[in-house]
């Protein structure tokens, strides 16, 4: 996934919601609870799945909410092994 456009990180009581807009257009939506992480197609994967799909197996299950609900202005993961860049900047 390469998404370098504005979103939003709501949080609720249960999950952290993401979304991604380029254009005006949603083209990310995802609903991040503790054990698992739903795509705006309905679908749902575990945390877990997740990682393997998208990052590495070797990430911890709760990594991508952590990451999400992280308090700082400017947020940057990157692993260089696993050829991986998250960037994130609050406005």
């Amino acid at each position: 996934m390469k998404f370098y456009d504005k979103g939003f990180i709501t949080k609720f009581k249960d999950y952290t919601k993401v979304q991604v807009f380029s254009a005006g257009t949603s083209v990310l939506s995802l609903k991040i609870y503790d054990n698992q992480i739903c795509k705006d197609t309905f679908s749902c994967q575990s945390l877990k799945s997740f990682n393997n799909e998208f990052l590495d197996k070797s990430y911890d299950d709760g990594f991508i909410k952590e990451l999400f609900d992280k308090e700082d202005k400017e947020i940057i993961h990157r692993d260089k092994k696993n050829k991986i860049l998250i960037k994130i900047k609050k406005d």
